[in-house]
């Protein structure tokens, strides 16, 4: 039975290591951190990756959680909309809509089905031998036929492999991200644009909702009251935006900088590597993809290296995945804009876009949305 050792415990890594099991493979997941321990609030998982968990059996767990419900799309501060659609128009189109759930709930989904004996934590990775199949530890040196690197978006393998890359950049933007009681409030799911300025809500299970947040700031921009900022950008937009923030508990409130790759690699392996998740392609959150295109690299690779091998994965995933990094960065530019004329003619284009072409916030996501997993 050929061996895997995959180096992450984040989405990417524990659906590398389900696929990888699922295909015959003797696969042991590495995390340092000594517990599993997610970070950030919310996530989406939309119709392509909820496909991909079809593989792995695990999406039909996902699909009852809670779904977007109501009219969604992009309003104004204000709150009329700029454009929007419904989540069965998603679902008529891709065959299935969004599901937003907590990232606690998605580890926890994921460790489950990889299973407790093949998840080591704790262990340290100090590098890797991509040659020989060779994975430094703490714990001592492990021999894989296939090592997956899922170290996230400052990954070690990744700079080790590829030191002529210059690596994530920052963005421009500082999001925060947090979880709020929804109470007697009504809340749908939402995303208004402002002046530079970006506020999302989300409802999900158990009475919660998931919101974030970005600004245009210079990079390592702190603040004493991470809340205060965001009624001081946000008090005045539509409700139920004021409210929430005026219910949300400050130490639910998380807030970081926003780095993605301006540059694609050459290539996502090198030797017996295989890069995926951030590690290969990290993106601006402003598709809700960077967990969406983690879980298909996992299917894709489980897929290809048993076949055409490494290359095949390169070729299956890097066009793929940095057309949606350029995607997700080009919203995230549209975003950013502050000047008051610029703002009212993005917000007019969009709008008469979506009077001359009512599908057009789904015909945008085609490419992405469309995609199916190796058969």
């Amino acid at each position: 039975m050929p061996r895997a050792v995959v180096i992450g415990g984040g989405i990417g890594g524990l659906s590398s290591g389900i696929a990888l099991r699922r295909n015959g493979w003797d696969v042991t997941v590495l995390e340092r951190a000594p517990k599993i321990d997610p970070v950030g609030s919310g996530l989406a998982i939309a119709a392509n990756a909820l496909k991909a968990l079809d593989t792995l059996d695990l999406g039909d767990h996902l699909r009852k959680l809670s779904r977007i419900q109501g009219q969604v799309g992009i309003r104004r501060g204000n709150g009329r909309w700029l454009v929007r659609t419904t989540p069965d128009a998603a679902q008529a189109r891709y065959g299935d809509s969004v599901v937003v759930t907590l990232r606690a709930t998605l580890m926890e989904v994921l460790a489950d089905a990889l299973g407790a004996d093949r998840l080591r934590l704790g262990v340290g990775v100090s590098g890797v031998d991509a040659g020989e199949g060779i994975v430094r530890t703490h714990e001592g040196d492990l021999r894989a036929d296939l090592i997956v690197a899922a170290d996230g978006i400052h990954s070690k393998v990744r700079q080790a492999l590829f030191p002529e890359h210059p690596g994530p950049v920052y963005s421009g933007v500082s999001a925060w991200r947090g979880l709020i009681p929804r109470g007697d409030l009504d809340v749908q799911s939402t995303e208004s644009w402002g002046r530079g300025l970006v506020f999302g809500v989300a409802p999900l299970a158990d009475d919660l909702v998931y919101v974030y947040a970005t600004d245009v700031l210079p990079a390592g921009t702190t603040f004493g009251d991470e809340r205060e900022e965001l009624l001081r950008r946000f008090g005045d937009w539509h409700e139920p935006i004021p409210a929430l923030l005026r219910a949300a508990d400050p130490g639910m409130i998380k807030r970081n900088d926003v780095y993605s790759f301006d540059t694609p690699l050459p290539a996502f392996h090198r030797g017996k590597v295989a890069l995926v998740g951030d590690a290969a392609h990290a993106m601006t959150p402003n598709l809700g993809q960077g967990a969406c295109q983690a879980i298909e690299d996992a299917v894709v690779l489980a897929h290809m290296v048993g076949g055409g091998g490494l290359s095949a994965y390169t070729a299956a995933r890097l066009g793929r995945t940095s057309k949606v990094v350029r995607q997700s960065r080009r919203i995230c530019g549209m975003t950013k804009i502050r000047n008051p004329v610029a703002v009212r003619l993005r917000d007019l284009g969009m709008s008469l876009a979506a009077r001359t072409m009512p599908d057009m916030m789904l015909r945008s996501m085609d490419e992405v949305l469309s995609w199916r997993p190796p058969a």
